[in-house]
């Protein structure tokens, strides 16, 4: 628990929330400051009715129980990357300035104030505020939650408010990093052909990855390219030393037809006779827009639908049984971003087509 919690209304403008949520520092790992504000927050909700709140380490989850048919999760992570200078937050014209802001506390503003504001809600709401996700899929707080407590995931549907600039993105790619690993036999500087460059070596890794062709696949209606990058190649001892052993990061991006294990397959493939260390996976999701909420929800945004390039959440909840989509006030394309900020019309405009949504009288 922080010394002093902030005050945060969640009634108020949905831009000015997203202004104090910008202002509480939560770097991956320094969560507690937000999650205690978001939960004394969430204690104060009234219009739809009484909500049990559990708290996991500096992730909330606070579930209505209203005994609707259907119930919704509504989720978004707390934390953010590291700031660079980008705090406090400004406003400049119709843009809002500071690190997270697109990516995602706009989207957890968005998020909370349409909680706040709703009236005898058309479905039962699970609301996820979740720490770690800026970092490695192993410390993610949502997988945590869904590990300890997979009951108060049981829902019809979950939408993630990660920054899609006010549009519906289906789905997301799955993740490989891994290491390539070449050898070689060491010797002096001086005498190089005494030895064997394992820094050389990686060549045919680099020419294999600048001849690639990714692939683009369609999935009810949405295009997914795939990338395979070198993200980070290390190797060498000293200066006067031929090394005998070199590290190249390859990162794999790929789309929700393959499984994980088709994916490291495929990478397998491509890499034949080099030794492979799989650093972080995590699986792709489908679309999903099939599902009945989902569907419904399209229709009611009347936004444009496309394939979510990178990660999120969703995959998690297509795990658990549970269709999700993205949906979320961000701009994806400022996220981690140095001028990092989001447009506070889709603040408002995203609020107001999820809250109609949930409404009894949509």
């Amino acid at each position: 628990m922080s010394d002093t919690i902030p005050d945060l209304d969640l009634c108020a403008d949905p831009v000015q929330l997203t202004a104090a949520l910008v202002d509480i520092p939560s770097v991956s790992g320094g969560e507690a400051a937000i999650a205690d504000a978001v939960e004394a927050a969430l204690g104060g909700i009234i219009g739809i009715g009484d909500l049990t709140i559990t708290r996991d380490g500096d992730a909330i989850v606070a579930c209505t129980s209203l005994g609707r048919n259907q119930r919704i999760i509504l989720a978004g992570h707390l934390d953010t990357v590291p700031i660079a200078k980008n705090l406090p937050s400004r406003r400049q014209g119709d843009l809002l300035y500071g690190c997270g802001s697109s990516d995602m506390k706009a989207g957890v503003a968005v998020l909370l104030h349409v909680a706040a504001t709703l009236v005898n809600p058309r479905y039962d709401l699970t609301l996820v505020l979740y720490d770690h996700e800026e970092v490695s899929s192993d410390q993610n707080g949502l997988g945590r939650l869904m590990r300890h407590q997979p009951q108060l995931f049981a829902a019809d549907a979950a939408i993630v408010l990660e920054p899609t600039a006010g549009q519906i993105e289906a789905g997301c790619q799955g993740v490989l990093r891994v290491t390539a690993h070449t050898t070689g036999q060491r010797a002096h500087a001086a005498r190089s052909w005494l030895g064997s460059n394992a820094i050389h070596a990686a060549g045919s890794i680099l020419t294999q990855l600048g001849q690639y062709r990714a692939r683009s696949v369609s999935i009810d209606g949405c295009t997914y390219r795939e990338s395979l990058s070198a993200v980070g190649i290390s190797g060498g001892i000293a200066g006067n030393v031929i090394p005998d052993a070199c590290q190249v990061e390859l990162s794999f991006r790929y789309a929700p037809d393959r499984s994980s294990a088709q994916a490291l397959a495929h990478v397998q493939e491509l890499f034949a006779g080099y030794r492979l260390t799989v650093l972080d996976e995590a699986p792709a999701a489908l679309p999903g827009l099939n599902a009945g909420l989902l569907r419904r929800f399209v229709a009611h945004v009347d936004a444009p639908v496309v394939a979510k390039y990178g990660w999120t959440d969703v995959a998690r909840f297509a795990e658990q049984g549970v269709p999700a989509l993205n949906f979320g006030p961000g701009d994806p394309s400022m996220a981690h971003q140095l001028n990092e900020c989001v447009d506070v019309g889709v603040i408002r405009s995203t609020a107001t087509a999820l809250r109609g949504f949930l409404s009894s009288s949509a």
